[in-house]
Formats: C-alpha cells, sequence, structure tokens
C-alpha cells in the first residue's frame, strides 16, 4: 500500500510469525520467505534440510504512522524466544535463527536497540541476529496465510500460534486488530 514501509524478521517458523503480525494493528500485508542464505531461489524443503542457509522469515508491510518499524520490533521480540539459538521450541536449525534483516541504517539502528531492550529483559541472554542486506525470497503459495487455512487443522500450528497470540493480546492489546 502506498506510504507502507517494509520491515524483515525471522523468529522460527514463518507460519507462527505470520499469524502474529496479521493481527497487528498498522500491518497491510504479511508475506512468508526465505533469507540469508547463499541458494539462489530456494525451496521450502531446501530450506528445512538447512543446507542453504535462508531462514524462515516474514516480510511485514506497515503504515508508519500506526506501528513504528521499534513497535514492530519489539512485538517480535516479545512473541518469540529471542535467546534460543537456532531454534523455536521443537524447530531446530540455522533456518529458525532469530534475526532482523534491517533495510537501512536507520532500521539497523532500531535494531540494535531493539536487542538491547530485550537484553535487558532477559538478562543479557538474547541471540537475535542483525543481518544482511540479504535477498528475499517469497515462500511457495500454500505457505501463505497459513494459519488462516490449513494452520486450524494442523497439530503443530494448534499447539504453537494460539500461545503467541495470546501473548500478543496480552502484552500489545492496544495494538492488536
Amino acid at each position: 500500500m502506498d506510504g507502507d514501509e517494509t520491515a524483515i524478521i525471522a523468529g522460527g517458523c514463518f507460519w507462527c510469525t505470520e499469524a502474529v503480525f496479521r493481527d497487528v494493528i498498522g500491518v497491510s500485508e504479511v508475506e512468508s520467505g526465505y533469507i540469508g542464505g547463499g541458494v539462489p531461489n530456494p525451496g521450502y524443503r531446501e530450506v528445512c534440510s538447512g543446507t542453504t542457509g535462508h531462514a524462515e522469515a516474514i516480510k511485514v508491510a506497515y503504515d508508519p504512522s500506526q506501528i513504528s518499524y521499534a513497535e514492530i520490533l519489539d512485538v517480535f521480540m516479545a512473541t518469540h524466544d529471542p535467546t534460543q539459538l537456532n531454534r523455536q521450541g521443537n524447530d531446530i536449525g540455522t533456518q529458525y535463527r532469530s534475526a532482523i534483516f534491517p533495510l537501512d541504517d536507520g532500521q539497523r539502528a532500531e535494531a540494535e536497540a531493539a536487542i538491547a531492550r530485550a537484553n535487558e529483559e532477559h538478562g543479557g541472554r538474547v541471540v537475535t541476529t542483525i543481518e544482511g542486506p540479504a535477498e528475499w525470497y517469497p515462500a511457495e503459495d500454500y505457505h501463505q496465510e497459513y494459519w488462516e487455512g490449513e494452520g486450524q487443522r494442523n497439530p503443530y500450528c494448534l499447539a504453537v500460534i494460539p500461545p503467541k497470540l495470546q501473548k500478543l493480546r496480552k502484552s500489545f492489546a492496544q495494538k492488536v486488530k
């Protein structure tokens, strides 16, 4: 949309992070995809093998008059575990790492500040990295808006996504659609 800005973040399974950000006021679009690896045009199976170097990530289009980049990053840090290295829960591997992919120097400075805030909360144990610049590759169509469709019938999603949505609603009630 006109006037929207973009944030790219990786916090484990992209189905889970996508579901969270679809419920945030000011977010107009969320796309699941892959970033941070060395193989051009990777597919889901390749990325899940852990051999491409890519992270499962989301690209968030947001209206900065409704939510700031800093707030996007605070929601991100609060709705996944930024202290787990190369994993989120049962998802293990570099493809599930916690990472921020800033698109300019301003975003990089905000990412550094968000990690510092999270480190205060987590006793200095945050492992979230700041990476990039890197090429973005959209995930296959069946991964887009996954929670709204197939995810509602997927036992993994039913176990992992509702607690993240509850945390979003509890910690950021004023930012929930």
